[in-house]
């Protein structure tokens, strides 16, 4: 058995929560601690179950509540060599915080969980996504904040029983929004984020290959809607001939609240 779900998840702040039978996980802590600590009562979350915060990259949006969660939960920090030593630098960790470096050549086990990661294409200074399998192999990826899908994300995600993916903001929106211009150029770079339609095309792939519980995740406030990432994905799904509810299901991960306890 396996659950999942998004605490928080777009530009203002980012945290999910994987778990099997018996070992859970949050990847990244992007919102304050009392935030994370209520999202988490909202699902029936005991706090105490967690054995590790995984952390994507450095970026406030996904380590804003870190330090003050970590004294509360005193679990140790998994993450790229760079983003701890700029957490440090930061003052994003608490003294005498236990952590673990990563990077994807090994992975790891927290409790029952083998983990993964992967580089993703992001302005940091080492973003990575996340893929968890569960003892009895069903597999579950967090990939977000990165400008493409690169040849290692494909991999990493093929065959994974749920994928969270970045939808981070429709072409037409970003142009128009008050962003300014090196803003705009940024997010739409090979570093930035991923658009609504690269999403789009990603999943048809995805539900080609065997994945069929899809969440779009990282959703900008400015320069998207959940209506407008909704849309690209099915059309796109549809055009591909794969029907909702029957070839896959698709939902939007929640801004400000927690998304439904997905159970696999």
């Amino acid at each position: 058995m396996a659950r999942f779900c998004t605490l928080f998840s777009g530009s203002s702040g980012n945290s999910t929560y994987i778990s099997s039978s018996d070992t859970a996980v949050l990847v990244d802590a992007g919102r304050s601690c009392k935030q994370l600590l209520q999202a988490m009562e909202a699902r029936q979350i005991d706090p105490r179950a967690i054995s590790a915060i995984l952390v994507t990259h450095e970026h406030v949006d996904h380590v804003s509540g870190l330090r003050v969660l970590l004294k509360k939960l005193k679990v140790p920090v998994y993450a790229s060599p760079e983003v701890l030593e700029k957490l440090r630098w930061d003052g994003r960790l608490p003294e005498g915080q236990p952590v673990q470096e990563v990077d994807s050549a090994r992975p790891f086990a927290v409790g029952s969980l083998r983990v993964e990661c992967f580089d993703t294409p992001h302005d940091s200074v080492h973003s990575l996504g996340f893929r968890i399998t569960t003892p009895d192999g069903l597999r579950m990826a967090v990939a977000t904040d990165m400008g493409y899908i690169s040849d290692e994300v494909r991999g990493m995600l093929t065959g994974c029983n749920l994928v969270l993916l970045e939808s981070n903001y429709e072409s037409s929106l970003l142009s128009l929004c008050d962003y300014p211009y090196y803003l705009k150029r940024r997010i739409a770079s090979n570093t930035g984020h991923l658009s609504n339609d690269s999403c789009a095309q990603e999943l048809v792939r995805l539900v080609r290959t065997g994945s069929t519980r899809l969440i779009l995740g990282h959703l900008s406030e400015n320069s998207n809607t959940p209506e407008n990432a909704y849309q690209a994905s099915t059309c796109a799904l549809e055009s591909s001939g794969m029907r909702e509810g029957l070839d896959y299901t698709l939902e939007i991960a929640p801004r400000n609240e927690p998304s439904r306890m997905v159970v696999l």
